[in-house]
């Protein structure tokens, strides 16, 4: 039986708290403020801790401090009457599994304390196994676009993964111009990817059946929650082979620098765990392609791996630029594609603003291009440009919900391009 102390100094909500757990089969302990809190943890070592921010004397947060000084120390799930995203990140920071806002949904707070419970026991079980997070090199096998004629290749089945622990990134929406955070957290097996806010217990699912909008970036939308501009911290996923993950944002993931950098950081700080289980790869038996006509055309065909060739043609100073990628796992992508950023052109910033766009935009987020060279910053490559649209391609192509085995390429083409053709992939293929 499960220990859980739950620390709060409203009398009703550690009431109410304890009888929810307590029905679950747990044994619920209460404390009324952080010095009776940490008296409790020394004396009854919990599993779990959910734990108040606000409170008189010693507030959650200064607790959540103590309580990480302990190697042995209990999982943590804040709780806030005044939650934000700058609050839940730094509350992330400091170790907590996670954050949740009141009033909170009674099922909404089984599934966290679920979660985190789940967690907790798999991180003493890897402690006490010594076990080592999978090697990133292991994720991912490079296309081949020349694949012997007439063959087919059979799907392999990749083991589903998660990432070791909670990690956060705070930054700016591009296109919001709000503050923004992001929080990630495991998930257990068949989970997916999953979006999220802190005032809901509701998700989006990564998957195309949930996208809203394709308007300078991807977004999705479902019952009430929107996640915008997907698509860097999807790529990233996608070549980390992440398949199962909490994402906890405030309506649109953070820009960063405009690249997927950050984020390829996020997972190499926290780990790649492989959980078992299988997720079997879509693979790509015929070409299936997509156009608008004016050259915009983008296509895949079969392939022994996943790569993607890009043909980028805009009038001087970026000019005509291709880059053909084969993803060899995450050691490729971070080195060819995560490092380009997001660019935009200097005559199109009216326009964007009328629309409610890059409201965020500065100029250490994105390359800034005017009608005679690059105005803000030193490219990276000399082909940034064409990389950051494998970029936004790897990204887009994961919400397939599965890894894919073929080789895309495209020609000045942007989101809803890659939208279009995923779905095609899916109406030829029948799969859901």
């Amino acid at each position: 039986m499960a220990t859980v102390l739950v620390v709060d100094d409203e009398p009703q909500i550690r009431s109410s708290v304890r009888g929810i757990l307590a029905e679950e089969g747990l044994r619920v302990l209460e404390a009324q403020d952080g010095r009776q809190a940490l008296q409790m943890i020394e004396a009854e070592h919990p599993e779990l801790v959910i734990l108040d921010v606000w409170m008189p004397d010693l507030d959650g947060l200064q607790v959540l401090q103590h309580i990480q000084d302990d190697p042995a120390a209990p999982a943590v799930v804040m709780i806030s009457g005044h939650g934000n995203i700058e609050a839940a990140v730094k509350a992330t920071k400091l170790g907590a599994f996670d954050f949740i806002e009141k009033p909170f949904s009674l099922n909404g707070l089984l599934r966290v304390v679920n979660r985190a419970l789940d967690h907790h026991a798999a991180e003493r079980r890897r402690a006490a196994d010594s076990a080592e997070p999978v090697a990133a090199a292991e994720v991912g096998v490079a296309a081949q676009p020349n694949a012997t004629a007439g063959v087919l290749p059979q799907a392999r089945s990749w083991s589903e993964r998660t990432i070791g622990r909670s990690v956060v990134a705070s930054g700016q929406g591009l296109h919001s111009g709000v503050k923004t955070g992001l929080i990630l957290q495991p998930l257990p097996l068949g989970s997916g990817i999953q979006f999220t806010s802190l005032s809901t217990d509701e998700t989006v699912p990564a998957h195309l059946d949930w996208v809203d909008s394709t308007g300078y970036a991807t977004t999705l939308h479902r019952n009430g929650v929107t996640a915008k501009t997907v698509e860097h911290l999807l790529a990233t996923l996608h070549a980390y082979g992440v398949t199962n993950l909490l994402v906890k944002m405030q309506g649109e993931i953070p820009i960063m620098d405009g690249s997927a950098l950050e984020f390829c950081r996020l997972i190499d700080g926290a780990g790649v765990v492989d959980q078992g289980g299988a997720v079997e790869e879509i693979v790509i038996h015929q070409r299936i392609a997509v156009g608008k006509g004016g050259g915009e055309t983008i296509a895949i065909e079969p392939a022994d791996g996943f790569g993607i060739s890009y043909y980028l043609d805009y009038p001087p100073p970026v000019g005509a630029q291709e880059y053909t990628y084969l993803h060899r796992g995450p050691e490729s992508f971070r080195d060819e594609i995560a490092p380009a950023r997001t660019f935009g052109f200097l005559r199109e910033i009216k326009q964007l603003s009328s629309m409610g766009l890059a409201s965020g935009g500065r100029l250490d987020n994105f390359i800034l291009v005017d009608d005679e060279k690059v105005v803000n910053t030193t490219l990276r490559f000399p082909d940034e440009f064409v990389r950051h649209k494998i970029l936004d391609i790897m990204g887009d192509s994961y919400l397939l919900g599965r890894p894919l085995r073929g080789m895309i390429t495209a020609r000045k083409t942007g989101h809803s391009d890659n939208i279009t053709l995923l779905k095609e992939i899916r109406r030829v293929m029948g799969f859901t």
